[in-house]
């Protein structure tokens, strides 16, 4: 039985994503000087934006999409029992997904990563702003917390299970 239940992970991870959102819409200096940033920025040889140093319209937009984020997944945490471990079921393995893909791109593709051809000129590309300390900390943070909560979903699942086969058969044994 796990210390913390998934749905109590998922709260846990809507309220930071509304706490994120009011730090980016007021103090995004705030976020980009922490020392989790730093450390795993330096520690993945991955630059910090100086964008982060004040509030900007990016910033602003980033806020809306976090709380946006937050608030859908709470209001998601509302719905009836069997809905709710169905959306969950299959959103937590899209979220990894597309977590493990930003953290893999954010460190393989930066400059001097692995795929990245070296005696080259440095190109610009769409994804180049991408490669930095805030995506890859905010990306690998989500995503360490979400396979905490994949795990755990499964592992209630398992145990719903066992409870309903041990009902049923008290139930036959009943009979």
């Amino acid at each position: 039985m796990a210390l913390i239940s998934a749905y109590t992970l998922i709260r846990c991870i809507s309220l930071f994503h509304l706490t994120l959102a009011t730090m980016f819409l007021k103090n995004p200096k705030l976020i980009a000087d922490q020392n989790v940033v730093f450390l795993l920025g330096e520690s993945m040889q991955l630059p910090t934006p100086r964008e982060f140093n004040k509030p900007s319209a990016a910033t602003a937009f980033i806020a809306l999409l976090f709380a946006f984020i937050g608030l859908s997944d709470l209001t998601a945490l509302s719905m009836s029992d069997e809905v709710i471990e169905s959306y969950w079921g299959t959103q937590t393995p899209v979220r990894l997904t597309f977590l493990f893909l930003v953290t893999g791109y954010t460190y393989i593709f930066k400059e001097g990563g692995l795929f990245v051809e070296r005696g080259r000129e440095h190109r610009f590309g769409a994804g180049n702003d991408l490669k930095n300390s805030i995506v890859f900390t905010w990306a690998f943070l989500e995503l360490a917390t979400w396979f905490w909560v994949f795990v755990t979903l499964r592992d209630e699942r398992r145990q719903r299970a066992m409870r309903l086969i041990e009902q049923r058969k008290a139930e036959h044994n009943s009979l």
